[in-house]
């Protein structure tokens, strides 16, 4: 099992805790700040503030809490100014990681990635290290219960998919960054419903590891997540199933 959609299955079969969702959402609040800050209130005129909401909408964010975040950015009113700060580095079994934070203090922010890096048997590199490894790609996902291949693959690729395959229960479609909202709309006019779908970063290679180091893996990507300015951790790390089975 590859790292993108393996670590989206761990993390569904581990449930959200209280503590988490509450931090999920405060980091769903500010993506949706920022980008409603950078583009506008609109999600029609504005595809990262649109994109953002239905990060948070999948995580069941309070439709109030949702507009309240875009009004802070919209409006000016949130003090606070954030960018995006990459971090890359590397984790057991030499497995590239590439952190995407939102910071509004890179002096706090850094020092901390690095530690928790580190307490995982991982370490960060310098700038660019691993980022070339990585793609932006969209990732949508589909019921195996809502279409045969055929019509997975007649309205992905009109639609400009570059991939599809079967994962576990769900069909998953791989496309570029700019396919990304016309696949979109091809299954929606379709009426073909959307298990989950978003942008993300795709690695070119895969790094495959064993037991040991697996669960080390997933401890820093667990950890990473954890932290409050990071938005999204991406990995190139591939589990086999069997040696998935054995992990707690």
């Amino acid at each position: 099992m590859a790292g993108h959609s393996h670590w989206a299955r761990i993390k569904r079969k581990k449930g959200v805790t209280d503590a988490r969702r509450g931090r999920l959402w405060s980091k769903l609040s500010r993506a949706i700040i920022v980008a409603a800050k950078a583009g506008g209130p609109d999600p029609d005129a504005n595809l990262a503030l649109r994109y953002a909401i239905d990060a948070a909408k999948a995580a069941n964010m309070p439709k109030d809490t949702i507009e309240n975040a875009v009004r802070k950015g919209a409006g000016g009113t949130e003090a606070t100014s954030y960018e995006t700060v990459y971090y890359e580095g590397y984790g057991a079994g030499g497995v590239a990681v590439l952190v995407e934070a939102l910071t509004d203090n890179r002096n706090r922010t850094a020092p901390e990635v690095k530690k928790i890096f580190e307490r995982a048997g991982g370490s960060v590199g310098g700038s660019g290290c691993v980022k070339w490894m990585f793609s932006s790609k969209g990732i949508i996902t589909v019921p195996q219960s809502a279409a045969d291949e055929d019509r997975i693959a007649e309205i992905a690729l009109e639609g400009g998919a570059e991939d599809y395959q079967l994962q576990g229960d769900v069909w998953e479609i791989t496309c570029s960054a700019e396919s990304y909202e016309p696949v979109r709309q091809a299954l929606a006019t379709a009426k073909i419903e959307i298990a989950s779908s978003e942008l993300t970063m795709v690695p070119s290679n895969r790094v495959t590891v064993d037991a040991d180091n697996g669960q080390k893996v997933l401890k820093l990507i667990e950890a990473l997540e954890d932290h409050d300015d990071v938005q999204n951790v991406y990995s190139n790390f591939d589990i086999p199933e069997d040696v998935m089975a054995t992990l707690g």
